[in-house]
């Protein structure tokens, strides 16, 4: 397997398990990961928030761990990496307002790069106008933001995933291991026990 160069995108309150899990998996299997947030800089942090199912008739929020960027938003070039991921929580609502995330997104999708979303993530793939055509799961009240973008929600169980062409994306974290396995298929990434 050859190592990837993988962009992450967040701000605060990104859900701590969707910017946590998917940023050391991603590592632990050799992958390279840069986590930024537009107008921070490496070295700094964002919240994070805990989202949890406790049977409201939403998710819970709880505050989370704080998350150390390691690169710098203003310094990134989408060009020199090979895939990206965008975490849900509350900081895709307002991220997706940056035209320099949505340019980022948008090489992406041209380049036909591995993109990989989880729950709110998609907010920001509809922002940018990737979705038209394609197949796309997330936390299940975003999915009018599917739809208006011109792409079809799949509603899944929160631990599924789906895979449409270099798009993988899914509900919620516990859909970490099907998502990250889909992932890291569209990657390339072997794995041998």
């Amino acid at each position: 397997m050859s190592a990837k160069k993988i962009l992450m995108l967040v701000g605060d309150y990104v859900e701590d398990y969707e910017v946590m899990v998917p940023f050391q998996t991603l590592l632990t299997v050799g992958h390279t990961v840069h986590a930024i947030c537009p107008g921070k800089e490496a070295g700094q942090t964002v919240r994070t928030a805990v989202h949890d199912f406790e049977g409201d008739q939403t998710y819970s929020e709880k505050p989370g761990h704080n998350f150390q960027l390691n690169a710098t938003f203003a310094e990134v070039r989408a060009e020199d990496y090979d895939a990206l991921v965008i975490p849900g929580g509350r900081a895709p609502e307002y991220i997706r307002l940056d035209e320099k995330v949505l340019d980022i997104v948008r090489h992406f999708a041209r380049a036909n790069k591995p993109i990989a979303a989880i729950c709110h993530g998609a907010q920001v793939l509809a922002a940018a106008g990737v979705l038209e055509g394609r197949t796309c799961s997330c936390y299940p009240a975003v999915s009018p933001d599917v739809t208006r973008a011109g792409g079809t929600y799949k509603a899944l169980e929160a631990n599924q995933a789906c895979t449409d062409g270099n798009l993988v994306t899914a509900p919620a974290w516990p859909a970490h291991p099907a998502w990250l396995a889909q992932f890291l298929t569209v990657l390339g990434t072997k794995i041998e026990l």
